[in-house]
């Protein structure tokens, strides 16, 4: 299978593996998919979002999902918005002046320059992040892919209850604890698993099946469940109407309710555990 060929691929080129990264207190987190299409980099926005403005963690965004670069992108039509309005200027400052803090940096990069762009970010930031997230391709044929992921502490992969994209999920997490984090290659200290646009009509038991498999292959799932809603998709825009994906605002407390990312968030926070 491609999975497998595309890791062992760049596993065999040792230079792809090594890296400089020394001893810091910042945690590198990835989120990583070998299936598109399923929401990673908003579920990446959102999570940086509410671990920066909300529960106070200073974070920066590494968007390596080259060419959509969907994160930087929004960054850039966000601050185009408050470049125009006097409303989202005053809106912005507030915002600012509450959290006492700057939006996070946002850094577009590709999977191949993304370790050495993280470098250049820490270095330059005068507020150090506790945490790195990295948005990474939807497909490990990107050059440097496997490198950038050998230096993750911990990596999160999205899947949804689809045959297809579960079974390709799974040879993903298993090719690269298998080939990577056993042997030592990788330094990642834990990959796990999460459901993301979950029908609220598709009934538990598929899940409980589908995990019951994933845990036979000793691999780890999140507790919390993201939705499916039209909610992660309500961006900054000029009918001022309630904001929800945003690498600026915070989301609106109404929107943040029932759409788990409050408790997804969290779940990562007890699992990476930043200073």
């Amino acid at each position: 299978m491609y999975v497998t060929a595309s890791v062992q691929e760049q596993e065999n080129n040792s230079s792809t593996i090594k890296s400089n990264r020394t001893m810091s207190n910042e945690i590198f987190v990835a989120f990583a998919t070998q299936k598109g299409g399923i929401g990673k980099s908003t579920v990446t926005a959102l999570a940086a979002n509410y671990l920066h403005n909300v529960k106070g963690y200073n974070v920066a965004v590494i968007d390596c999902d080259d060419p959509q670069h969907s994160i930087h992108g929004l960054r850039e039509r966000e601050t185009k918005l408050i470049d125009e309005s006097l409303y989202f200027k005053a809106l912005a400052c507030d915002h600012f002046r509450k959290v006492r803090k700057n939006a996070y940096p946002v850094i577009k990069s590709n999977s191949q320059d993304a370790l050495d762009d993280a470098d250049r970010m820490l270095v330059s930031e005068e507020v150090k992040p506790d945490i790195v997230f990295f948005d990474m391709p939807g497909t490990l044929r990107s050059d440097g892919v496997v490198k950038t992921l050998s230096q993750m502490d911990y990596i999160f992969t999205p899947m949804s209850a689809d045959r297809f994209v579960v079974e390709s999920t799974l040879q993903f997490a298993a090719m690269f604890r298998d080939n990577l984090m056993t042997t030592g290659q990788a330094k990642t200290k834990g990959l796990h698993l999460f459901w993301t646009m979950v029908d609220g009509r598709e009934k538990n038991g598929l899940y409980d099946l589908y995990e019951d498999v994933i845990a036979e292959m000793g691999l780890s799932v999140l507790s919390t469940r993201l939705p499916d809603s039209k909610k992660f998709r309500r961006d900054l825009s000029e009918e001022r109407k309630g904001v929800f994906r945003s690498t600026i605002f915070p989301m609106d407390t109404s929107l943040l309710k029932g759409s788990g990312i409050r408790e997804f968030s969290e779940e990562i926070v007890s699992i990476i555990k930043p200073r």
